[in-house]
């Protein structure tokens, strides 16, 4: 690994920016963008089709082993694909949205999945956004950070998501599921999601992805000097 490797790691919970901010980061550096919740997602998807168990452990790991997830660039977007076909937008539906956890607290579904993250940041620099990100997958990034947001701001955000996609959704409803997911995703016992100690926690309430960029990219290249 060469002195110039770098390793991003960006954990928080959900509607906090993660993904935006990660990929106009990786952009900024010029580095791979990786999105591991979409490796979760993707694999969601698949359970959902193939109608299987997904309390059966078992079941979930045996189909992670047979599964491959890539992903793509293509002009300025990433695409996901899983076992050869594009699921960039299949993945970000309500149903795997609401599934995704029992994938996420399968131990054996995410040790085979943080083995292949950590493969793909051996290979080259990245931007790593996720749940344990900075906490099990990339324990020794280069830096780390935990990017954070009022529950009100993270639930306007889905709900302007979900609007310009052309779905309809209550308010009440999507705030309970934001809700229910930080439970799951911090209180499962595989990979929870917990700020790292030594990450550095940003705010990104009331401010734009673009502003939170500029203050990654500060303390990125502090590092650096």
């Amino acid at each position: 690994m060469s002195e110039n490797h770098i390793v991003i790691a960006i954990d928080g919970p959900a509607g906090a920016g993660k993904s935006t901010v990660a990929k106009k980061l990786a952009d900024r550096l010029c580095i791979f963008y990786l999105d591991t919740g979409a490796m979760y997602r993707a694999l969601t998807l698949k359970a959902l089709e193939k109608h299987l168990d997904l309390a059966d452990e078992d079941q979930l790991t045996e189909m992670t082993k047979n599964t491959l997830i890539v992903f793509e660039k293509k002009d300025s977007n990433l695409q996901v694909l899983l076992d050869g076909r594009d699921v960039t937008e299949d993945i970000r539906s309500i149903e795997v949205t609401n599934n995704a956890f029992y994938l996420a607290r399968t131990k054996g579904v995410r040790e085979e999945l943080v083995s292949s993250q950590q493969e793909i940041g051996k290979k080259q620099s990245i931007v790593a956004e996720g749940r344990d990100t900075t906490t099990v997958v990339f324990p020794h990034a280069t830096k780390k950070f935990f990017l954070d947001a009022k529950v009100e701001e993270r639930l306007q955000r889905r709900y302007d998501e979900l609007q310009e996609k052309g779905k309809s959704v209550e308010k009440e409803e999507l705030l309970k599921d934001i809700k229910d997911r930080d439970n799951k995703d911090s209180s499962r016992e595989v990979g929870p999601l917990k700020k790292a100690e030594d990450a550095i926690i940003i705010d990104s309430s009331s401010m734009s992805a673009d502003e939170v960029v500029e203050q990654l990219l500060i303390h990125i290249n502090e590092t650096n000097k």
